[in-house]
């Protein structure tokens, strides 16, 4: 088996631990947000999840779908927040093939810091694109990770492709 080796992942999940007292959830805090907004890295604010842009991606257009109900338990989702969860998954990925072109896709979750929950408190579900080739030496030789396009040029590729999406849709 090889393995893949990402210091940098490490370094993110540390930066979330704190000493005594935590601070309000960032999910949480991100539901109040409006999605036009260039200073935050919202995408969709739906009726019962949120869909944002993960600040430290595994690749370009690394979303992720976070239930408004803050829970770290899979089990506590109730049907219809496990549905929006799945339809708001869908619409990333027509919004990701749209805006960015990918040839595949992870999708998953992280449940607890030992499965890789870099924010363990509040369950969300990651959309990864995917391009042959788009694992490279640099991380290995360089601890580093290339993102080919800034956040907020990805926001408003994105957020392009939702309103088409969605108003082809109605």
């Amino acid at each position: 088996m090889e393995k893949l080796w990402s210091p940098w992942r490490s370094k993110y999940i540390e930066s979330f631990k704190s000493s005594e007292v935590k601070s309000e959830c960032i999910f949480c805090q991100m539901m109040e947000l409006n999605p036009n907004d260039k200073n935050n890295l919202l995408i969709d604010n739906g009726e019962l999840t949120i869909t944002v842009l993960n600040l430290y991606p595994y690749n370009n257009g690394h979303l992720m779908i976070v239930p408004k109900s803050h829970t770290s338990d899979f089990s506590e989702l109730k049907p219809e927040e496990i549905a929006e969860c799945f339809q708001k998954l869908q619409l990333a990925e027509k919004a990701l093939r749209k805006a960015l072109n990918p040839q595949g896709f992870n999708i998953g979750a992280n449940i607890g810091r030992v499965a890789g929950a870099g924010i363990e408190e509040h369950i969300h579900f990651h959309i990864v694109p995917r391009w042959n080739g788009d694992s490279n030496f640099m991380p290995v030789i360089g601890d580093v990770k290339v993102i080919s396009q800034d956040l907020a040029e990805t926001k408003s590729k994105l957020l392009m492709a939702y309103s088409e999406i969605i108003n082809k849709q109605s």
